[in-house]
């Protein structure tokens, strides 16, 4: 039956998450993914190991000692991966049931497409309970470029949502086989490095969520913007890309006004590719792929 779905290989890093890490494995583990590669590696910074030592059996590979990091473990685990299609999750945040599955069928049905993210982003609370699905209105390099997935460099901003994006093994070769060294900001960093390869496709599932926990390293709001402009400047200069008359247009108050924000839309709008299921009566889901433009 493996053989059917492409493998999918989750590193998820851990420090002192004791009391989310069992929760965070499970909905992970829980979806039996037939053809499931979870690698999960803790800093040994509190007693995660002796959790993770009662998953050993369902774990591809875990180990628990004192790291350089995040993102060096991220980095350890993909080393070690054997998966066609990549993700970390995060010790505190948690997949949607069967959302690999969703994946792995998209994956397998489009062949051009090497990453992909959620265009329902998802909010847990500290408890664990669902709190919020927001809605980002798509995915475009020049979006990127302009700074819409990077909040406060535009007026109005958006995530790119980390636990809910996936991508290619190949597309994470081509973009250097590593998280760029930063030490907050290394997943827009990554995207910055895979946006020069290819363009990101959304998809109108949701597939995970970010969980809220007082104290996580994602409060420290300033130096991630700081990193992620530097990362974005970057990616910019290589691009030779400056914003221009578009951009202007998408933020005018022209794009306020109901009947020209059609127009507006299809004359300045970012240019976006998006995955969806027309048909939800369907038990068997016959994706299909949209092309569109939208504003900010």
């Amino acid at each position: 039956m493996s053989m059917d779905y492409p493998r999918i290989t989750v590193v998820t890093p851990a420090y002192k998450a004791a009391s989310l890490i069992e929760a965070t494995m499970k909905s992970v583990l829980d979806q039996n993914y037939p053809n499931l590669e979870y690698i999960v590696l803790d800093g040994e910074g509190d007693h995660t190991g002796e959790i993770l030592a009662r998953y050993d059996r369902q774990l591809a590979h875990w180990r628990s000692a004192p790291d350089h990091g995040q993102y060096a473990a991220i980095n350890e685990g993909f080393a070690r991966a054997t998966g066609d299609i990549l993700c970390w999750l995060n010790a505190d945040d948690m997949f949607h049931p069967r959302s690999l599955f969703v994946v792995a069928s998209v994956f397998a049905r489009f062949a051009d497409v090497d990453w992909l993210s959620s265009l329902t982003p998802t909010l847990w609370d500290a408890s664990g309970q669902l709190a919020a699905f927001t809605s980002t209105p798509g995915f475009s390099r020049e979006a990127l470029l302009d700074g819409l997935y990077l909040p406060g460099t535009m007026a109005k901003g958006y995530r790119i949502q980390q636990e809910s994006t996936f991508f290619r093994r190949s597309l994470w070769d081509k973009a250097g086989g590593k998280i760029p060294d930063y030490s907050l900001a290394g997943d827009f960093a990554l995207w910055c490095e895979f946006a020069r390869h290819a363009d990101l496709v959304g998809l109108d599932y949701p597939l995970a969520g970010f969980r809220l926990v007082e104290g996580q390293r994602s409060q420290a709001v300033a130096d991630y913007m700081g990193q992620g402009r530097a990362a974005l400047d970057a990616l910019r200069g290589d691009q030779h890309w400056r914003p221009g008359r578009d951009q202007r247009l998408r933020q005018s108050m022209l794009a306020k006004i109901p009947k020209l924000r059609g127009l507006l839309r299809e004359q300045a709008g970012y240019r976006a590719r998006k995955i969806i299921n027309p048909d939800l009566r369907q038990p068997v889901i016959d994706w299909q792929m949209v092309d569109y433009r939208f504003l900010a």
